[in-house]
């Protein structure tokens, strides 16, 4: 196994010559997208974000190019009134922030950007789309906008959820000290009480159910030791998306 460090692609850590040089052999940034949402007593509220931002960094690791810090700024879903969560309204705020930065981006020299979002509500999906539909047909012939999210590979191994099965097994493959499994009630105790087995239903909001704010399988009996097998598969997947047709 190779000692090399991994080449450093935050941008936020580098100088405006390395940034320059960066872009000079691969002209691709990432910016991933998240929120600050409760993702039950098991999970970190930046989940979203965490998640988008580490595979944006894997997966530039593979093609080159960049990466931006996380935008906390997520907004739809239904847990805008849970503990610790703090959503935008609407997505005026997030498009304002994207749109300049694609503008600053694009007289940079970048080639493509890549949108990608951990929090993918339909709101936030119809956002990222539209976005890149505007700046396609509109913004600067140099550089193209990419938008997908981590619920859009169709052949990954385990089904998106939140909270559940997918985000926890995603989140442990990058912070397993952030999982905290044993935080929910045992499951011996407090079986899951899901009217027609919809692990999905609006009764997953009522905070005496013992899988509160988890919309998806239950995690409590799971088997983390493989979680690094999604991830791996996700950057595989995205970095082939963003090494796809750079202009």
């Amino acid at each position: 196994m190779s000692d090399a460090k991994p080449r450093q692609v935050q941008i936020e850590f580098l100088s405006p010559a390395e940034l320059d040089a960066a872009l000079a052999v691969s002209p691709i940034v990432y910016l991933p997208l998240g929120t600050i949402e409760f993702h039950s007593s098991h999970l970190p509220v930046g989940l979203d974000a965490l998640t988008a931002h580490g595979l944006c960094i894997d997966s530039a690791r593979r093609t080159g190019g960049l990466v931006l810090p996380p935008l906390y700024q997520g907004t739809g879903g239904g847990h805008a009134d849970y503990p610790w969560t703090i959503m935008m309204p609407t997505a005026t705020a997030i498009r304002s922030n994207v749109q300049q930065t694609l503008q600053r981006l694009s007289d940079f020299g970048v080639r493509k950007t890549v949108l990608f979002t951990g929090h993918f509500p339909g709101e936030q999906l119809d956002l990222i789309d539209e976005l890149a539909a505007e700046w396609n047909t509109n913004g600067t012939k140099t550089m193209r906008v990419l938008a997908t999210g981590v619920n859009r590979c169709t052949e990954a191994p385990l089904a998106p959820d939140h909270a559940g099965v997918f985000e926890t097994t995603l989140m442990h493959s990058f912070w397993p000290e952030l999982v905290h499994l044993e935080r929910l009630p045992p499951a011996d105790t407090n079986p899951a009480v899901d009217p027609g087995d919809d692990d999905q239903g609006h009764h997953r909001h009522d905070s005496t159910h013992p899988l509160w704010g988890i919309f998806g399988p239950d995690p409590r009996r799971l088997d983390l030791s493989g979680s690094g097998i999604l991830r791996e598969f996700l950057v595989g997947w995205l970095s082939r998306l963003a090494a796809e047709e750079v202009v």
